[in-house]
């Protein structure tokens, strides 16, 4: 694996050494539903993940073996969306997560975020090379198919709410309403009730109000511009828990410029 780049902002305030990450879990996590680790080595691996070290957060997960899929996929999607900035090494960090959800799957099927994380990072690495490519490569219905096995395990899993959203959202955007409806299942009302359920479980999380902001503007364009403007300052203005929420609050703040 080659060196991923380091997390380009202060982090002290994400660190949650000993007690710390307990204390806080349940905020850190409420749009996951990822329970608290019992080993101390996962325990690690979510610290390094909150403060910012992703590749360490993996390479611990890994080493611990599959038990920590969670951690390692989320650390490995959020660093490709937001950090990597070379194409190829993105795919593959999407890549290499999908594979190892894949295996989360087969090992740990009543587990909401093997199914989430596989969801998240097919998603990630379908905008990645263009939504309308993933769909005529038949990876929409592998979205689609985990986020339902996710939200049937975990009914209140804010993150995967939003990532239902954002399916139908951008289908409808690349395909039109009439065939997105007939061949993926697509809709508007449907994206617009994930959205609302993220935001009501999760009414802080800056990422809740950047998807619904991009989501509108998917469905909508320029006419819903003030509300989806609105969305984005609502995130801007987050006092962000980890380095996962820094980076969202970021994007917010350069899409406002």
């Amino acid at each position: 694996m080659h060196k991923w780049k380091n997390f380009p902002h202060e982090n002290s305030d994400f660190r949650y050494a000993g007690s710390k990450l307990k204390d806080a879990w349940d905020d850190l996590h409420r749009g996951d539903k990822e329970p608290y680790p019992r080993d101390k080595a996962l325990q690690e691996a979510w610290r390094c993940f909150h403060s910012g070290d992703f590749q360490k957060a993996v390479e611990l997960a890994d080493a611990f073996g599959p038990e920590g899929h969670a951690v390692a996929n989320k650390a490995t999607g959020i660093y490709a969306t937001y950090l990597e900035p070379d194409a190829k090494r993105k795919s593959d960090c999407f890549n290499s997560a999908i594979t190892r959800a894949e295996k989360a799957i087969a090992l740990f099927p009543d587990d909401p975020n093997a199914h989430y994380f596989h969801a998240f990072n097919l998603g990630r690495y379908s905008q990645s090379i263009s939504i309308v490519k993933a769909l005529k490569q038949g990876i929409g219905g592998k979205i689609l198919k985990s986020l339902q096995q996710a939200l049937e395990l975990q009914p209140k899993h804010a993150e995967a709410h939003t990532a239902m959203a954002m399916y139908h959202a951008e289908i409808i955007d690349k395909v039109g309403k009439l065939i997105g409806g007939i061949t993926y299942g697509a809709s508007e009302a449907k994206a617009l009730e994930h959205f609302k359920l993220a935001l009501k479980i999760t009414p802080r999380a800056p990422i809740a109000h950047i998807e619904y902001g991009n989501g509108l503007y998917l469905l909508y364009g320029e006419r819903k511009i003030d509300q989806v403007a609105e969305l984005y300052e609502k995130a801007s203005e987050t006092v962000p828990l980890d380095a996962m929420e820094k980076l969202d609050v970021e994007s917010a703040l350069a899409e406002l410029e």
